[in-house]
């Protein structure tokens, strides 16, 4: 994140000694990223964050690839993926490069038989369907649906889920994700056209802090496996930390359009980057203004970019035959726009409903094995006349 926050007990100055009542030290953690270089906070533990009692061989969770090298467009029909009880094995990976995977699930009970680390990935988690509370090292984050929650690499955490009903979408990113730069000025903050705000991000509110010894169950992902991890100390034993690194959480319904004229373009819609992909939020929003302008949008070619689509609720104007829950795939180098007929509907037309979420990848993306259970492989010949 790029402004600071600070929760439970810390010391006057990093790297000093810091006593609990009882005269012995609390045990100070550096979680850091991009080396020493990136963002990061101090945490202060009951108890050395260091204490492995064993490994288990690992298991692959590595996506099976059904289409490498893809040029056609798809929809997958994302609602059709199968609810089930663990949080883990609910993620299904539709789509994937080495930058990035898609992800979607429907889990059905909370995680209480574990803890889970993504060590390689920053995770964004957008509720779709659903309510509950994020519970991390780092402090806990309720969220609800619309919630986007950016989860760094390394981050601990469980999740508590209101009811069995959940549906989510998820990007995992090997690059660190940020608010993009150009709505921030060299101080870190988000200038005045940044279509949301400091006041819009919700930060750890509440840590929870175990002082327990035992055995304690922690999913570590690591090149595409999990390893079982059992740690001899209770892992939410953190009394305080502070700094820049932490999970926060950004509902898609405090994201304000930038809208015009004429049409504008996908990046006044953008929410989230990295150096290899962006996310875009498409939300309620006054068409344009110009006396002849047509609301859909214009033909355009994918050059750089695969362009994914997650449609989240409301009336999707520049394509036929969309419901909640359906994605779609219009990979790089071919040309796309909105369906026949989208245009002529569109005129006259002065606001849109429509909620959705973009993902743009500057590699291609390779179509999974799940991704093709749900699968329209006629999506492509949708743009006939």
């Amino acid at each position: 994140m790029p402004f600071y926050h600070k929760l439970g007990k810390i010391p006057p100055k990093r790297h000093t000694i810091f006593k609990k009542p009882n005269g012995k030290l609390y045990y100070e953690q550096l979680f850091g990223t991009i080396g020493f270089d990136g963002m990061s906070s101090n945490m202060y533990h009951e108890h050395r964050p260091t204490q492995v009692k064993a490994v288990k061989d690992p298991y692959s969770v590595k996506p099976k690839v059904a289409i490498k090298n893809n040029i056609k467009s798809y929809r997958f029909r994302g609602f059709q993926t199968r609810p089930e009880p663990d949080f883990l094995k609910s993620r299904k990976t539709v789509l994937t490069n080495s930058d990035c995977s898609i992800v979607l699930a429907a889990p059905q009970q909370s995680t209480n038989e574990y803890f889970y680390k993504n060590a390689d990935e920053d995770e964004m988690i957008f509720i779709h369907q659903g309510s509950g509370k994020l519970r991390t090292q780092l402090g806990n984050l309720d969220f609800k649906y619309g919630d986007y929650l950016l989860i760094p690499r390394g981050t601990i955490y469980k999740i508590d889920f209101d009811d069995e009903v959940n549906r989510l979408f998820i990007v995992e990113s090997s690059r660190p994700m940020y608010t993009p730069k150009r709505y921030r000025n060299h101080f870190g903050q988000l200038l005045e056209h940044s279509p949301f705000c400091e006041r819009d991000i919700r930060q750890p509110y509440e840590l929870e802090t175990y002082d327990e010894e035992g055995d304690f169950l922690i999913k570590v992902k690591k090149q595409g496996e999990i390893f079982d991890m059992t740690y001899a100390t209770h892992p939410f034993d953190v009394v305080g930390y502070d700094g820049y690194n932490y999970p926060y959480a950004f509902s898609i319904h405090d994201f304000e359009p930038i809208t015009g004229r004429i049409h504008q373009p996908p990046p006044v819609h953008q929410t989230f980057e990295t150096d290899a992909f962006v996310v875009c939020s498409f939300c309620p929003r006054l068409y344009d203004y110009h006396p002849e302008a047509i609301p859909a949008p214009y033909s355009h070619s994918n050059i750089d970019s695969d362009e994914v689509l997650y449609y989240v609720d409301g009336d999707f104007m520049s394509r036929n035959d969309i419901e909640a829950g359906h994605i779609s795939l219009h990979p790089a180098g071919i040309p796309h726009g909105p369906h026949p007929g989208a245009v002529e509907r569109s005129i006259g037309q002065v606001k849109t409903e429509e909620l959705a979420v973009m993902v743009d990848t500057f590699k291609p993306l390779q179509v999974t094995e799940e991704a093709m259970k749900i699968a329209d492989e006629d999506y492509f010949k949708s743009w006939l006349a």
